[in-house]
């Protein structure tokens, strides 16, 4: 009886109270980098509009995948949502993790309103089946980090026109990128030309490798048709990982396990003219505080390749609705509210790399920071590596394939991409794909 009236005091029945009650918090899982705390910085504000606290759960990046499919094999509903790589399509989706979010990429227009690359590749699986799993969220790519104060030396400036017959400026293509970092190599004044990826655990090495093979004009395979024979070990593929190898030897010593934190650190301790990094990771080099070069940066995107081929590895997620989820109710408001104008705004104002096109295409965005126009350009070019459920593996394998010949010199350039296309052709028959 006093549940009851209780009920008819507040005008609210039991059912319903403990239906909002269940939907007054939603936790959503990401890696640990200064992104996710952007995010958790803009969701605050969702929290004084809806009352709906929704927390940002982080985990440290070689920890992030086994954390989330650990809980989605388990089948918990401890998440929400999960800001998750591209390359989980394949298995968050297949695997029934990910909530089928078609229809609310249609109701609000998003393959119109987000960057057409971010919608292919952070949501869309199988690719070209118009079926999406996710809404863009943190768009990066790979770009590049330089010395200004370098290049512009007058005196740095005339020895390499004398040497390349060209003028020394940001790179109009990736030949030129390399003449740059074998011209400020000098290992006896403690300058290095560029850092680069070549770490093992995780995807860097692959990442920077494949920007190379895919702007020399070569390409991992063709995801479709499963085919990887012809193309992974194509003479344009060879060209470009033998460049990327080059890059490597003008990097510092002991450079042969590297990622974003030491490509970063190279470049506040002076030692590099360039590094190859995510743009997420760019934010940092214009403090001070955490690199006293800060004054002397300037930022790229990738050059095309010597034959005009224009892309970039893509980085970034998308967020999806976890299966499980018992708030799946509210995590649908939630993502409507992410959608809109001017919450993608004030996501790019934090420091949140926008998908909204609109929003990139600005000129209040590209003029934003020094390296915004360079994420604009960048990120209607990119391209990604393979999203099928079996990517761990064939990443793993490229990871390896790469790294033995990049960083431990073992053989050349089309034997190493001869040795993983057959790799990769053996696992994906493997896995019961038509291969070749």
């Amino acid at each position: 009886m006093r549940k009851t009236m209780v009920g008819l005091l507040t005008g609210v029945s039991f059912a319903a109270m403990g239906s909002l009650a269940q939907a007054q918090e939603l936790t959503i899982l990401w890696a640990e980098w200064d992104p996710a705390n952007y995010l958790q910085e803009l969701v605050n504000d969702y929290q004084a509009e809806t009352g709906v606290t929704v927390t940002v759960e982080t985990v440290p990046w070689p920890d992030f995948q086994t954390k989330a499919f650990t809980e989605f094999n388990a089948q918990g509903s401890a998440y929400d949502l999960v800001v998750g790589d591209s390359q989980w399509l394949g298995a968050g989706s297949t695997g029934g993790h990910y909530v089928d979010l078609t229809e609310f990429v249609k109701t609000h227009n998003l393959t119109t309103t987000m960057a057409p690359a971010t919608m292919q590749f952070y949501s869309e699986y199988p690719g070209g089946s118009g079926t999406y799993w996710s809404v863009p969220l943190e768009g990066d790519a790979v770009g590049w980090a330089y010395r200004k104060d370098w290049f512009e030396d007058p005196t740095e400036m005339a020895n390499f026109k004398a040497k390349y017959g060209y003028d020394l400026a940001v790179p109009t293509d990736l030949k030129q990128l390399v003449d740059i970092a074998e011209f400020f190599h000098r290992p006896e004044e403690n300058r290095y030309g560029a850092a680069v990826y070549t770490q093992v655990p995780g995807d860097a090495i692959t990442m920077g490798a494949e920007t190379f093979i895919f702007s020399y004009g070569g390409s991992l395979g063709d995801y479709a048709n499963y085919k990887v024979t012809g193309l992974l070990n194509s003479p344009e593929s060879a060209e470009g990982l033998e460049d990327y190898k080059k890059l490597y030897g003008f990097g510092p010593p002991g450079w042969g396990n590297a990622f974003f934190a030491e490509v970063n650190t190279a470049i506040a301790q002076g030692q590099v003219a360039m590094g190859m990094n995510f743009f997420a990771f760019f934010p940092s080099l214009l403090n001070e505080a955490t690199n006293p070069q800060a004054a002397n940066m300037g930022f790229f995107a990738n050059p095309p390749g010597p034959r005009g081929d224009d892309f970039a590895a893509l980085g970034g997620q998308g967020i999806s609705l976890v299966s499980y989820s018992q708030n799946q109710e509210e995590a649908m408001k939630f993502l409507e509210w992410l959608v809109k104008d001017e919450t993608q705004k004030k996501w790019a104002e934090l420091g949140g790399y926008t998908a909204a096109a609109a929003i990139l295409e600005s000129e209040e965005f590209q003029n934003a920071t020094p390296y915004n126009k360079a994420f604009y350009e960048t990120m209607f070019k990119v391209r990604d590596f393979w999203a099928l459920p079996e990517y761990a593996e064939l990443l793993d394998e490229g990871q390896q394939g790469f790294y033995d010949y990049v960083v431990n010199g073992n053989g050349t350039a089309q034997e190493a991409l001869d040795k993983l296309a057959a790799t990769w052709v053996e696992s994906l028959k493997a896995a019961g794909y038509p291969a070749e």
